[in-house]
């Protein structure tokens, strides 16, 4: 699985010939500013909650691509009345096939609004399983959760994206944990470093992780790596 980082919380994973986007957030943010957002390439795209550091740049993006927009039902519905017709919502608990594989919309802690301040439902993450390429699971933005625990009782996961900046999420403490719970060794960091209040010491927090014999990958934006 080839695995692009552009920023904040979004990220693209290509595998089954698809290119996966989860919450674009490019734009806005002044980090990502060597991103072409019209450059961006999606089949589907992610959302995992409403907060607009997750979905500024989702519906210019599907437009250009023809994307199938994949979130809650009231983030599904929002993504419609902007104009989009490829949507596909789900709710906590609910899995649902596509063409690259099978994907499982899981519980997070944390809140939602959508960016003309109307109800984004309950947030989440994802768990995908690709047709030949195995599972990998992205929280969204969430606390530490014992909930996590049961995504190791189901999915042996390859790698598992993780927020690690702090204040409004986990922080590399509770990542750390986090990583133990779902039983994956190789993680990804995000949404850190974007906003003052979630700027983080790269160094500090690779060692928390190194500590607790995890692996943490903190991407430049832009940067690629292959699982």
């Amino acid at each position: 699985m080839k695995f692009t980082y552009y920023g904040h919380s979004c990220f693209a994973v290509e595998t089954g010939g698809k290119t996966l986007l989860f919450d674009p957030f490019i734009t806005p943010n002044a980090l990502a500013k060597s991103i072409d957002v019209d450059m961006v390439p999606a089949d589907f795209i992610l959302l995992t909650h409403g907060h607009a550091d997750h979905v500024a740049d989702a519906v210019r993006i599907a437009t250009r691509t023809g994307a199938t927009v994949i979130a809650n039902f009231e983030v599904a519905t929002w993504i419609g009345k902007q104009g989009i017709t490829a949507v596909h919502a789900m709710n906590h608990g609910g899995s649902c096939g596509f063409d690259f594989g099978r994907v499982k919309y899981v519980n997070a802690i944390h809140t939602s609004s959508l960016p003309d301040g109307s109800y984004g439902g309950q947030p989440g993450g994802f768990v995908v399983t690709a047709k030949d390429e195995g599972s990998f699971y992205f929280a969204g933005d969430t606390a530490l959760t014992f909930d996590m625990k049961l995504i190791a009782e189901e999915f042996t996961l390859r790698f598992a994206v993780l927020p690690v900046g702090n204040n409004f999420t986990m922080g590399a403490e509770d990542a750390a944990k986090a990583a133990d719970f779902i039983g994956c060794d190789e993680i990804v960091g995000v949404h850190y470093d974007t906003f003052p209040p979630i700027r983080i010491d790269h160094e500090a927090a690779k060692a928390v992780f190194s500590k607790a014999g995890k692996r943490l990958h903190l991407l430049k934006i832009g940067e690629t790596h292959v699982f």
